[in-house]
């Protein structure tokens, strides 16, 4: 992979590698890998970028060792993995997909353990016989650092992927810390999340390598690029374009009509103009020509919230004024600014930049 390109990591594996994907088409970009087995590919609809396929776990190593200089994965392999220098940043935590908890639950028949704070006396007592609690997870630093919280001294960390909630079942661990969406495989594994159990909330997250993006404003022009197309398009999503052909004396009087109502004042007000006739044109030596006569219509354009659209179509159809009402979904709908990009950059403790 080329040092004058911005080099993106992305997952390559489970369900964030699909859900990435589209989190990308939604803005236009298409990201390509000419096959399973290979590990680089390339963006379409934004120039200059390689993209590095990787696991999500690997993700975070690879941008905080500079061989990325941006990625997406999940916020709690971030909190897990990253290392504690300052090379790794979150540019954006969180992106809006790969929602899920990291939680700490135990086996439904244990009645009398509840709470975190329970977990403690249940170690001392298995200590007492002869016995260390054990804890099945995919995240020991997380899931250590959040039993000594609640002051449990006594625990073996076990290791493992996928599957974690069996553990119990067929006693290769007596609690299992793992992530979850809906809980639901847990409960089906007669696992019970304990009532304050979540160690940390997580979805798919923008870290960078606070070195390389510092060092080269070019790369972060190119991560503008990315963040002002996608930052557009999931603003896209709450608008609505209506366009109708309303009855009027003139412009004016149309517009006073249209803004009389909030739903059909659009987020500036309405675009007016007349509607001319369709008649047979005039032939003279120099061309065609159509007599400028008004029909008494004009046609009025707004953009709108989608939330407000059928209280707009009613009031456009409001004492037989209107006709021809369609309405459209815009691809991109931009902001004077891209607040992702200003966010990445005080997260990069850099001034606002004059393009951004």
């Amino acid at each position: 992979m080329s040092n004058d390109q911005l080099r993106l990591a992305l997952p390559s594996n489970n369900r964030m590698d699909e859900a990435t994907r589209h989190y990308f088409e939604r803005a236009g970009i298409t990201v390509r890998r000419p096959s399973p087995r290979q590990y680089t590919g390339t963006l379409r609809g934004v120039e200059g970028v390689s993209v590095l396929f990787q696991r999500a776990s690997d993700v975070v190593g690879k941008v905080d060792t500079g061989l990325a200089d941006i990625g997406v994965t999940g916020l709690n392999l971030v909190r897990e993995f990253a290392n504690d220098d300052d090379a790794l940043v979150v540019l954006l935590d969180d992106l809006g997909f790969s929602r899920c908890r990291l939680v700490v639950a135990v086996p439904e028949a244990w009645m009398d353990v509840t709470a975190a704070a329970d977990l403690a006396d249940l170690a001392a007592d298995f200590r007492a016989r002869g016995r260390t609690l054990r804890v099945m997870t995919g995240s020991p630093n997380l899931v250590r650092d959040f039993l000594q919280k609640w002051g449990v001294e006594h625990f073996h960390i076990v290791e493992g992927e996928g599957a974690l909630e069996a553990a119990p079942a067929i006693d290769t661990a007596d609690i299992v810390a793992d992530i979850t969406e809906t809980g639901t495989t847990l409960r089906d594994n007669r696992l019970r999340i304990l009532d304050d159990g979540t160690i940390l909330e997580s979805q798919a997250c923008l870290i960078g390598n606070r070195h390389a993006l510092r060092a080269s404003a070019w790369k972060r022009e190119r991560v503008r690029h990315l963040l002002e197309l996608v930052e557009a398009t999931e603003r896209s999503r709450r608008f609505r374009v209506v366009t109708a052909n309303v009855r009027g004396e003139n412009a004016s009087e149309v517009a006073e009509h249209v803004i009389r109502q909030v739903e059909t004042a659009g987020t500036l007000g309405p675009t007016v103009a007349p509607v001319f006739p369709k008649q047979r044109a005039t032939v003279f030596a120099s061309g065609p020509t159509v007599t400028a006569i008004e029909t008494g219509f004009y046609a009025v354009t707004m953009v709108i919230d989608a939330a407000l659209l059928i209280p707009a179509v009613d009031h456009l159809r409001a004492a037989e004024r209107s006709s021809g009402i369609t309405v459209t979904s815009p691809d991109y709908v931009f902001a004077p600014y891209s607040e992702a990009y200003h966010v990445m950059l005080r997260n990069l403790g850099l001034p606002v930049e004059a393009n951004g």
